[in-house]
């Protein structure tokens, strides 16, 4: 956020701060969803550089079409090793993946 707009809205009365201030976050916790969103976001660049649907990912890897896009959005529901799991069966090695996580 631009200092400017920044100071505005705690001019006028509104608290500015982070996501993780307001929702109470510690670092072990915002780094597992920095690692889970940049897995999804992996997932999603290499099933279209595969030119693969979400329909076809999942029945390559024996789930469905909605658990595909509950994974590709990052769900809080869907596991850390699950997003690993598809990806490597996408054909992701660990050096890549350790990459992707680390950031």
């Amino acid at each position: 956020m631009e200092k400017s707009k920044k100071e505005k809205l705690e001019k006028k009365g509104w608290k500015v701060g982070d996501i993780d201030e307001f929702l109470g976050l510690n670092e072990a916790e915002i780094a597992i969803i920095e690692m889970r969103v940049a897995l999804a976001k992996a997932l999603v660049e290499r099933r279209k550089k595969m030119g693969l649907s979400q329909v076809a990912v999942a029945q390559n890897f024996g789930t469905s079409q909605s658990r595909v896009g509950k994974m590709e959005k990052a769900d809080a529901h869907i596991s850390l090793e699950l997003l690993i799991r598809i990806l490597f069966s996408l054909g992701a090695n660990k050096k890549e993946l350790l990459k992707t996580m680390a950031g």
